[in-house]
């Protein structure tokens, strides 16, 4: 499935005022952190699995990379699970 140009920008709207990695006690929210419109474009090669597949494998498709490079990490290992829900609900819609 694809979204079109407007609805993809829709998404990475709501995934960057959202979703949050969080780090110790600190919230990073996605359009800061950079990273809320390439989850949204691996999202969206995905709608046609169901948001919970969806959510879970773009998820892990994003690489963060930690401390300058030298460690780079799935997006889903610094997401708290609620946010995991969060993302599966932005999804339903599209899906």
């Amino acid at each position: 499935m694809t979204l079109s140009a407007q609805a993809l920008e829709e998404l990475t709207g709501s995934l960057a005022d959202r979703l949050y990695v969080q780090v110790a006690n600190w919230h990073l929210y996605l359009g800061d952190a950079g990273l809320a419109a390439e989850l949204a474009s691996e999202c969206a090669a995905r709608l046609d699995q169901g948001a919970a597949v969806c959510a879970r494998q773009a998820l892990e498709s994003v690489q963060v990379s930690i401390g300058g490079g030298a460690t780079r990490l799935p997006l889903a290992r610094l997401l708290p699970p609620g946010q995991l829900r969060d993302l599966e609900e932005l999804l339903e819609p599209y899906c």
